[in-house]
């Protein structure tokens, strides 16, 4: 039998096991970019971590995707002096058809357009399928707020989208 800390350590390592490809692709969404995705899965697992015994059985995942939407916005709030700028667009003659690839590099591009409120609004409500009552007490936000923020973050969205689509043609 195991001692009380084992048993939490092994819990703990099977969650992270079942729980990573899903938190990973939530860290993606909510930064646009790898390093800073896995940086930000680290940082809630240890936070996750710390709490385990407090955290409800079967709200593992929500648990630790709080964490994660928290903890970027602390990431924000210390760094919003920095200027943010697009990449630079490919402008190849010859463009291949575009692909599943190409179709989810481009929705994590226009992800990083929206303004981080606004794109944590929008990963959460579609991509993690939670209500907006839900995203509202998530992210401690007003319901109207979130409504508005998930409103302008699909417009920018379906703004680029457009573009996508007539990059690709």
């Amino acid at each position: 039998m195991l001692s009380g800390k084992a048993q939490r350590d092994a819990e703990f390592t099977s969650f992270v096991s079942a729980a990573m490809p899903e938190l990973s692709r939530i860290a993606w969404f909510l930064t646009g970019e790898v390093h800073g995705a896995n940086e930000l899965v680290q940082a809630a697992l240890v936070k996750t971590y710390v709490a385990w015994t407090t955290v409800r059985p079967g709200e593992e995942i929500a648990f630790t995707r709080r964490v994660m939407v928290n903890h970027r916005t602390d990431q924000w709030r210390r760094s919003r002096r920095e200027v943010l700028s697009g990449e630079p667009r490919d402008t190849a003659v010859e463009r291949s058809p575009v692909d599943e690839t190409d179709v989810i590099d481009g929705l994590v591009r226009a992800l990083r357009t929206l303004p981080d409120r606004q794109r944590r609004v929008v990963v959460l409500r579609y991509y993690c399928d939670l209500s907006e009552k839900q995203v509202a007490e998530e992210m401690r936000m007003s319901l109207s707020a979130v409504k508005s923020a998930a409103s302008r973050g699909l417009s920018a969205l379906r703004e680029h989208v457009t573009e996508l689509e007539e990059w690709a043609r």
